[in-house]
C-alpha cells in the first residue's frame, strides 16, 4: 500500500491534483453566489410581475423552464466554443446560466409559501413593497428554502466534474490526468477512491455547516 501510495501522491501528483480542486472550490463559489443573486431576482420577476407586466412573469418562467429541462454540459460545451474569454470565466458563466434556472424555482416555491398577510401586515405598518420584501418577505424565504439549497450546491460542486470535457484545469480533469500515468488497477481504484473523498468532505462539511445554522436558527429566541 505505501508503494501505491508513493507512485500516485508524489509531490507534484498532489500539488497539481490540489490547484484543480482549487479551481472547482473557485468554479463552484462563483456559480453559487451569482446563481442565487440571478435566481432570486428571476424568481421575485416571476412571481410578482402581474397584470401588464405579465409578459415579465412569463418570460422568467420560460427562462426557467427552457435551462431546466435541458441538461448542463450542453451549456458548458456550447459556450465553451462559441464565445470569447478565458476558460475559467466561460465556465463559471455557463454552469451560472443553469443554475440560475434551478435556484429561481428553489426561491420561488419559498415565496408561495409565504402567505399574504405579511404583505397586508407590512402594508398597515407603512412598509413599501421593497422594504416589505427586504426585511420580511425574503428573509422568511431564504430561511425556508435552506434543504433546497443544500442539495443544489452539492450539486453544484459534483457537476464541476463536466467541465473536465472542455479542457478546464479542474479537479476531476487534473486527476485523470495524474491516473493516465498509473498503470495497475490497485493504483487506479485508490486514486478514485481519493477522488471521492475530497467531494465527500466538501460536501459533507457543508451539510454539517447548514445543520449547525439551522440548529441556531431554532434556539434562537
Amino acid at each position: 500500500m505505501a508503494e501505491i501510495l508513493g507512485t500516485i501522491f508524489t509531490k507534484a501528483n498532489f500539488i497539481f491534483m490540489m490547484q484543480g480542486l482549487l479551481t472547482t472550490v473557485l468554479i463552484s463559489a462563483c456559480t453559487i453566489a451569482l446563481s442565487l443573486f440571478f435566481g432570486t431576482a428571476v424568481a421575485m420577476l416571476r412571481h410578482f410581475c402581474i397584470g401588464k407586466l405579465a409578459w415579465v412573469s412569463w418570460l422568467s418562467g420560460a427562462y426557467i423552464e427552457f435551462f431546466r429541462c435541458t441538461p448542463n454540459i450542453l451549456w458548458i460545451l456550447w459556450i465553451r466554443f462559441t464565445m470569447p474569454g478565458t476558460p475559467t470565466v466561460k465556465a463559471i458563466f455557463a454552469c451560472t446560466l443553469f443554475t440560475t434556472a434551478v435556484m429561481a424555482e428553489i426561491v420561488r416555491g419559498g415565496l408561495n409559501g409565504i402567505p399574504r398577510g405579511q404583505f397586508e401586515g407590512a402594508a398597515s405598518q407603512g412598509f413599501s413593497f421593497s422594504q416589505t420584501l427586504n426585511f420580511i418577505v425574503l428573509p422568511q424565504t431564504f430561511k425556508s428554502i435552506i434543504p433546497a439549497l443544500l442539495s443544489q450546491v452539492i450539486t453544484v460542486i459534483k457537476d464541476t466534474s463536466f467541465l473536465k470535457a472542455v479542457d478546464i484545469a479542474e479537479f476531476m480533469r487534473n486527476s485523470s490526468i495524474v491516473m493516465a500515468q498509473l498503470r495497475t488497477p490497485a493504483q487506479i481504484i485508490t486514486l478514485y477512491g481519493f477522488i471521492a473523498l475530497c467531494y465527500f468532505i466538501i460536501c459533507f462539511a457543508l451539510s454539517c455547516a447548514v445543520r449547525y445554522y439551522q440548529k441556531r436558527i431554532r434556539v434562537s429566541p
